[in-house]
């Protein structure tokens, strides 16, 4: 079939007519207005030839007369992918030479560089992609446009938008001109510019009509003809749109903030760690004395439904201050916002926290006084009790001798709890992180933010800043290797390593002490580096690319913890003699910041023990369903919940078309670059609606959390496990985790999108002595690759060269 009516279209024929041909046969079906025509399918595209004497045919029977040809691939109009520009439309085609000429241009738009780069940033396989051509009947508009039945800058779902010209509607689509621009949040509305008020009604109607039938939020493409009929040319989804949070009957709005990047981690979460996850952080939560926050899931990623404690008339007091430590600025900026927002003013819809609450709440404040105020007094001694509490979670969590069936394995899984975590880790910790974050209140205008960072830069007794260094003396005694090592593909030599066929490096002894960690590690999802060694490859030779001994990871290390020694004794006698009271309180948790701050990665490496042994058993499980032939293979346990292994294991239920549903979506959001620090229940990304903030001389703004002056190459990173960093480049990422922290041995500077003073990136940057500026909106959009930049630490800024 090489021609067929565009009446004839169905949606499941996306195949054989793509994606805009598909969506014109529904919107015919649905009884809606849209000019006839034909379409020229796949399988003429796949023979080759232009199918002529069909098209005139079609042609013929179409009427003849001015026609737009406009191009139909099979991978266009899709859920997660629009292709909006990306093919040729040629308009006003009148003649049979010409109609076939058009056909021709749109098959051959589908090889464009941009087609080709647009389906390549969207992981679409080339060789699955064909083109269709739609024509129809021209219309000839007395105004057209654009409708959007959400804000797909906002991503509010209450507001449709509108883009109107007066003519074809290729002045709106191609922002040749400038436009009507309308908002339609069910109010009426001025009859100004090219659309009278009706015809807004009718164009809101419209849009509820598509997108109540097409089950999502619509662009549709319009144009309103001299008789005003209003013909619809494409309706498609809109791509953009951040996933709405789960539907609630709790009273609205509803805020959520994002949690997981207070563990590095912007990508989506496996179903499987999605559970334990939001049982760590309301555990997280509750350690703070916060409780009576939902965890819920949003597009795979962590948010909290902070609602009720926004309209509570105590716990909204200290709430963006409580977030200053991990949360960061930028959630800080959203929730002051929401703060002001009159629907969320206290008894707004809010809900009193059980009585009961408060009697815990108090628990835990005199567990905590006394934990934090022991751990001041004697922090030696803290140490040495987290260090044995942690090795007793290790022993913990190995798995029982002998064999185990599957039931029995599915057991141990689910009397496994991954938030519990002693107070003898808790609360140095906790300790550690107040003595940071204190001296600079206590010490403004006597100290500079830049001279808190120094001090507390080179921090001894990190786990992770043990583990990179680690690493680096593996890579320096692996220095009769460094060609092989250097060059060769990681994944490769990740292979050879596991095969048994790779030069002994002393890795096996790296991977005993720190196998059980990798990138997104708290996601159970994830494989741990003793799995595929691979990134940990790509890290050692970015190491053997260091060739400045002054510039060797564990010198700058010693330099930043001489500094910072240096700079506190030079600080002290000021601080007293300024602030005789609160210099000496100051000075006294400086020093305790640089005995119990490096604390803060244990607990979390700790608990990564026990995450790894419940891998392990449910991939042993996943083996026994593959074998079984309810998984196609062991790693699809991970897209699952542990109900529905249950049910596999306890009654023979096939999953596979789940998991296979489950991991496309799992792979659209690992595509997405942006995800909101806060959202509403109507869909709003909070922090694009705040008043835009510019700097001068073309600076990008964010908070500087790691002292010094910077300028390099910039270096942007989505994936550290193949990521490739010369000696002084610029890290440019949306946010890092502990697995990222080997990067910053050999980095220059660092710059993320998200963060707080306190999270793992800008720790380990002071640590390590370089510059840092955290909370760069965009910063991975704005800046490019090989881009001269200058990270100001002090300043808070990133200047583009």
């Amino acid at each position: 079939m090489r021609v067929i009516g565009l009446s004839e279209t169905t949606a499941d024929m996306v195949d054989l007519v793509g994606g805009k041909a598909a969506g014109l046969g529904e919107l015919i079906r649905r009884g809606e207005a849209v000019p006839p025509g034909f379409c020229v399918t796949t399988h003429a595209y796949r023979e080759g030839v232009v199918p002529q004497a069909e098209i005139v045919e079609a042609y013929r029977k179409l009427g003849g007369g001015p026609v737009a040809v406009r191009s139909s691939a099979t991978a266009e109009d899709l859920p997660e992918a629009s292709f909006a520009g990306q093919q040729d439309t040629v308009l006003d085609v009148t003649g049979v030479a010409d109609l076939i000429a058009a056909i021709a241009r749109c098959w051959e738009s589908l090889h464009s560089e941009r087609a080709r780069t647009y389906r390549e940033a969207h992981a679409v396989d080339e060789a699955t992609v064909w083109m269709a051509v739609v024509v129809q009947r021209m219309i000839d508009p007395e105004v057209a446009g654009v409708l959007f039945t959400a804000d797909p800058l906002t991503g509010s779902r209450t507001d449709m938008l509108v883009d109107a010209a007066p003519g074809l509607g290729t002045a709106v689509v191609d922002g040749a001109t400038a436009v009507d621009h309308y908002r339609l949040d069910g109010a009426q509305h001025p009859g100004t510019g090219c659309l009278t008020p009706a015809r807004l009604a009718q164009l809101r109607a419209v849009g509820q009509r598509l997108q109540e039938h097409f089950g999502r939020p619509q662009d549709v493409e319009w144009a309103i003809d001299r008789d005003g009929t209003i013909w619809l040319l494409q309706s498609r989804p809109i791509t953009t749109l951040f996933p709405l949070p789960p539907a609630t009957d709790k009273p609205l709005p509803r805020v959520y903030l994002e949690f997981g990047h207070v563990q590095g981690m912007l990508r989506p979460v496996t179903p499987m760690g999605m559970s334990t996850l939001r049982t760590l952080i309301a555990a997280m939560l509750a350690s703070l004395g916060v409780r009576g926050v939902d965890v819920v899931d949003i597009g795979g990623r962590l948010y909290g439904d902070l609602s009720d404690l926004a309209r509570d008339r105590s716990a909204r007091k200290r709430l963006v201050q409580l977030m200053a430590v991990d949360f960061g600025p930028r959630a800080q900026a959203v929730m002051a916002h929401v703060l002001a927002d009159p629907r969320f003013a206290p008894g707004q819809g809010g809900t009193r926290r059980a009585g009961g609450a408060h009697g815990v709440a108090l628990r835990t404040a005199v567990r905590a006084v006394v934990g934090i105020i022991r751990a001041l007094a004697r922090p030696d001694a803290a140490r040495l009790r987290m260090t044995r509490a942690i090795e007793r979670m290790r022993l913990a969590s190995a798995a029982p001798e002998g064999p185990l069936t599957t039931a029995e394995r599915l057991r141990l899984v689910q009397d496994t709890d991954p938030s519990e975590s002693p107070d003898e880790i808790i609360w140095p910790i906790v300790a550690g992180m107040l003595a940071s974050a204190l001296p600079g209140r206590l010490l403004d205008g006597v100290a500079a933010t830049d001279e808190i960072h120094t001090v507390l830069g080179g921090m001894p007794h990190n786990v992770t800043i043990e583990m990179d260094l680690a690493l680096w003396r593996l890579a320096e005694r692996a220095g009769a290797h460094r060609r092989l090592l250097r060059d060769t593909p990681p994944a490769e030599l990740a292979q050879r390593y596991l095969g048994g066929t790779l030069p002994d490096i002393g890795l096996g002894g790296f991977l005993q002490t720190y196998g059980h960690r990798g990138v997104a590690e708290v996601d159970l999802g994830v494989p741990r580096w003793d799995e595929d060694p691979a990134p940990v490859f790509a890290m050692i030779a970015n190491y053997l690319r260091v060739t400045d001994p002054d510039q060797a990871p564990d010198r700058r290390f010693a330099r930043a913890a001489a500094t910072a020694e240096a700079t506190l004794r030079e600080l002290a006698p000021r601080a007293r003699r300024r602030r005789p009271v609160r210099g000496r309180i100051a000075v006294f948790l400086l020093r305790r910041a640089r005995s119990l701050a490096g604390l803060r990665e244990a607990g979390k490496f700790a608990g990564l023990h026990q995450l790894r042994a419940v891998r392990r058993q449910l991939l042993l499980i996943g083996a026994d369903l593959a074998a079984a032939g309810l998984l196609e293979q062991p790693d699809d346990i991970m897209f699952l919940t542990l109900d529905e292994v249950g049910s596999a294991v306890h009654g023979g239920a096939d999953h596979r078309d789940t998991v296979i549903a489950r991991a496309a979506t799992h792979r659209a959001e690992s595509r997405r670059r942006h995800v909101p620090v806060a959202l509403l229940s109507d869909g709003t990304d909070v922090e694009a609606v705040l008043p835009a903030t510019v700097a001068a001389d073309g600076a990008l703004t964010g908070v500087g959390a790691s002292a010094g002056r910077v300028t390099g190459p910039a270096r942007v990173v989505h994936d550290p496990g193949t990521a490739h960093i010369e000696p002084g480049d610029i890290l440019v990422a949306a946010t890092t985790d502990p697995g990222w922290t080997p990067l910053f041995l050999t980095a220059g500077a660092l710059v993320t999108e998200t963060g707080a003073i306190m999270a793992h990136g800008p720790t380990v940057a002071r640590e390590y002595g370089i510059p840092a500026v955290i909370c760069v909106p965009d910063a991975t959009r704005k800046i490019s690759t090989g881009q001269l930049v200058t990270v100001d630490g002090a300043a808070g800024t990133v200047t583009p060269h």
